[in-house]
């Protein structure tokens, strides 16, 4: 049988939210790509919730969009219900959360990416990666292996410069319902079987994670009346910094709200010996944040109930996801416990619930631009790298595929720092921290969360994207046009001033505010809780007609300034360890005052400077010390030969 070999520049493994944003970076960078699927009829397919966004993830994709990314378009395109969340908090923590119409999403994803100029999609699975030994020159820089290219089931070979691990859920996967194993990937599909040995061969090391979805419900069988009904926001907030707000304003569907009960938690708790989580069958480790409801009623023995939304899956269904009540007991258990439920009594299960395990790579493997250490050209996104999430995911995805741009192109990489995003921070923990469950983002692990909204992620970020390529000139010179508007009138309103006259001072009453005793500024008012930039139109003659994005970046800039100002100063402080790099030969062992732990664990993860050794579980304050004295002292050396 003739060879068929054929030669490309990126080959992504998996077409899930990472694999798409990692392919559309590379094809829109000019990059000959191939993503492979499993199943090319579920691009960007959603097992579990169909829904974007949320707390903290809603800023992730914010900053996707920002740098050129798809999941924002993808979802102001598709959603069924749009909704702000944390609004009774400050600016930091709102986050943007759409509901998906899980089929429309896939679709339109596909759609996108059938018709992205250097863009191949190919259903086959990828059974081996190809890879030679380094060179010596490579070798200095830590790696073993080079890729060469990809090799599919039946046989053809595709060579590539670089390669993308995008996986997800799929390799060696296996769900789990009671005493029912199904060896298979998310929701029945084809499972990759192959893959993970070929890894292995290449030196890299795998575990063993997990997660779980809750049944699905056919919802005529449902009696909402019995639930609260959620209803989204008006008017619509787009996520795509490029969508205009006007065009994406429609009728929303309702989500529902119930909740468990003791006889709910009575049932699991009778028959939790048979769920593959406590009977030791299951060896994957599952996701703190995102418990099954058999670990809720476990661990929380206190509470009286927990929360259950009822959320529909699209217009094409009348399926209903169960969102709260992910678990993987036997199927007449489920039935059992979800009747317990107010609404459910009389529920039909459409699908039931499951866990799923799967591959994934042990920690301490990645590079800062997530290119598998000991393997060039070889980077990773997802829920391959011990994350979970579609918009985790999809932000390592773009990030992975940028660089791997990069890495072709011999241009720098594009680095994105804790200070800078929520994407630096993701990285940064996957990249520094030995995660021992599927991690998932918060803004509470965020240190500098005020100057990372998602209100602001086109200012701190869109550069980067028209640095590396992504945005275009005209989208750009749109972002310089809205910060200079910003700083304007923010500058006004410092130096607009209204004196203590008898119209002001009616004013201010009549807005339940004191009145003044000498002349204040515009910018001093905007400060009281009472006021807001429009409520001052009144007194404010001198003002343009600004568009909404810039009045919002106009009331926080002025509102929070001390706030603001407080942590951009502890950002340099952050950045001064940033830029004290740690050489890549550097022997630990040399280092001889550190302790044990910390020089272990400073080997394994190789970090480049001493913020991210700093971040490193088991290197203490004292071990940085040690380490920044070490290094002073080698500077001194070289700088006295010289």
């Amino acid at each position: 049988m003739t060879e068929i070999r054929e030669k490309i520049d990126v080959a992504v493994i998996g077409a899930g939210h990472a694999g798409c944003e990692a392919a559309l970076a590379c094809a829109r960078l000019g990059l000959e790509t191939v993503i492979f699927t499993m199943s090319a009829d579920n691009i960007a397919f959603m097992p579990c919730n169909p829904h974007i966004g949320g707390s903290s993830k809603g800023h992730l994709v914010r900053e996707i969009d920002a740098l050129g990314g798809e999941m924002g378009k993808n979802i102001d395109k598709t959603f069924l219900q749009s909704k702000m969340l944390n609004t009774s908090k400050g600016p930091a923590v709102h986050s943007l959360r759409c509901q998906a119409d899980k089929m429309e999403y896939s679709k339109a994803m596909k759609k996108v990416l059938e018709n992205q100029k250097n863009l191949t999609i190919k259903q086959a699975e990828v059974s081996e990666i190809l890879f030679e030994e380094a060179t010596e020159e490579e070798k200095k820089s830590g790696y073993h292996n080079t890729i060469v290219g990809v090799k599919i089931f039946s046989g053809i070979i595709y060579e590539a410069k670089t390669v993308i691990l995008c996986t997800g859920t799929y390799l060696k996967s296996r769900c789990l319902t009671g005493e029912a194993i199904t060896y298979s990937g998310p929701n029945g599909l084809q499972p990759s079987n192959l893959l993970s040995d070929s890894l292995i061969k290449a030196g890299i090391e795998l575990r063993r994670f997990k997660t779980g979805t809750p049944a699905r419900m056919d919802g005529n069988s449902i009696d909402y009346s019995k639930m609260s009904e959620q209803f989204g926001d008006t008017p619509v907030i787009p996520f795509s910094f490029d969508t205009d707000a006007k065009t994406i304003q429609k009728e929303q569907v309702s989500c529902w709200l119930t909740y468990t009960n003791e006889k709910t938690h009575e049932i699991i708790r009778d028959n939790i010996h048979r769920s593959p989580i406590y009977a030791g069958i299951i060896e994957g480790i599952g996701p703190r944040y995102c418990p099954s409801i058999e670990d809720k009623v476990v661990k929380f023995p206190d509470h009286e109930r927990h929360q259950v939304f009822v959320e529909p899956e699209g217009t094409f269904t009348n399926e209903m996801y169960i969102d709260g009540m992910s678990s993987s007991l036997p199927e007449d258990v489920q039935l059992a416990m979800y009747r317990t439920v107010p609404g459910l009594e009389n529920c039909k299960i459409v699908k039931s619930a499951y866990a799923i395990e799967y591959d994934c790579l042990c920690p301490g493997q990645l590079s800062p631009y997530l290119e598998i250490k000991n393997v060039k050209g070889l980077f990773s996104a997802g829920q391959f790298n011990g994350s979970s999430g579609y918009e985790e995911a999809a932000a390592q995805g773009l990030y992975a595929g940028i660089n791997a741009a990069m890495q072709i192109f011999e241009k720098p990489y594009l680095e994105i720092d804790r200070s800078e995003g929520y994407i630096g921070v993701l990285v940064d923990d996957l990249v520094t921290k030995e995660n021992l469950e599927p991690y998932r983002m918060m803004t509470s692990r965020a240190e500098y969360r005020l100057l990372l909204r998602q209100d602001n992620a086109d200012i701190r970020l869109r550069k980067k994207g028209y640095e590396v390529g992504l945005i275009d000139e005209d989208r750009y010179n749109k972002l310089v046009a809205k910060i200079d508007a910003i700083d304007k009138e923010v500058e006004r309103l410092k130096k607009t001033t209204v004196g203590a006259n008898a119209r002001i001072q009616k004013f201010m009453e009549d807005h339940g505010s004191s009145t003044l005793k000498t002349a204040t500024s515009l910018a001093e008012l905007i400060c009281r809780p009472e006021f807001d930039y429009e409520s001052l139109a009144e007194i404010d003659s001198e003002r343009c007609e600004l568009p909404k994005d810039v009045i919002e970046q106009v009331e926080i800039t002025i509102r929070y300034e001390g706030y603001i100002q407080r942590q951009e100063r502890q950002v340099e402080q952050f950045k001064k360890l940033e830029k004290r790099l740690i050489p890549d030969d550097i022997n630990y062992d040399d280092v001889s005052s550190l302790r044990l732990e910390a020089r272990q664990k400073l080997e394994k993860f190789r970090p480049k400077n001493i913020g991210q050794a700093s971040r490193i579980g088991g290197v203490n304050p004292a071990d940085v010390s040690v380490l920044i004295i070490y290094l002073d002292s080698i500077n001194r050396g070289n700088n006295d030969e010289n």
